[in-house]
């Protein structure tokens, strides 16, 4: 284990608590850089739009003391009369955090899959009528399959109390619920026929897991 892991799981280790030491934004957006979550380029985000900065949140999510301790402090940072019932996130990218948020709430978790290019719950994954569910997300742009899980969740009967995140890229949300994001980064983007590293020819990537699960 090299310094910079040693340091990030002492950082981890500490307490989340009222009692003890609580994260601050800026242990956050350590956590993210020193796990080279943050990276520089041209990206195709899964909204679409271009980027020249990408959150790779799964180099972060790779560490699950770091994981358990960021979704810890998600969680006490929202309300305290916020009532839940269930975690739900949407496949790929959203399950790992999602799992951890669930396991600081002591809850359970199901997730959303794409069939058909449409967000459904297959597993036989199922909201109860009246279930009180905090939708869980990585990385929020525009919010498109979180909106899409919303009415997923809805249309089953269930209500979303609310829609926790590790980072919120400062998009416009096109979902109607509460939002609460750990951090919030504001990230340029735009729509791909503006692009100016497209009309460069830089070579676009697109890390993004939506590709793989249509």
């Amino acid at each position: 284990m090299n310094q910079t892991e040693t340091q990030m799981n002492e950082l981890a280790m500490e307490p989340t608590n009222a009692q003890g030491r609580r994260l601050t934004d800026e242990d956050v957006l350590q956590m993210l850089h020193e796990t080279h979550a943050v990276r520089s380029g041209h990206f195709r985000l899964t909204s679409g739009r271009h980027s020249d900065t990408y959150v790779q949140c799964a180099r972060i999510l790779e560490h699950p003391r770091l994981s358990m301790s960021l979704a810890a402090e998600a969680v006490a940072r929202l309300p305290h009369d916020l009532a839940i019932d269930l975690v739900a996130s949407p496949a790929v990218g959203g399950i790992l955090f999602g799992f951890a948020v669930a396991a600081a709430l002591d809850v359970n978790l199901i997730f959303s899959e794409r069939e058909g290019g449409a967000m459904v719950f297959r597993r036989s994954f199922e909201v109860q009528p009246g279930a009180r569910v905090l939708i869980a997300e990585d990385v929020v742009t525009t919010g498109g399959s979180v909106r899409e899980l919303e009415d997923l969740v809805i249309g089953a009967g269930g209500a979303v109390v609310g829609v926790v995140a590790l980072i919120d890229r400062g998009g416009q949300a096109a979902f109607s619920s509460p939002f609460y994001p750990l951090l919030r980064l504001e990230v340029p983007s735009w729509e791909a026929e503006s692009c100016a590293l497209c009309r460069q020819g830089v070579e676009i990537y697109a890390p993004g897991s939506r590709s793989l699960v249509k």
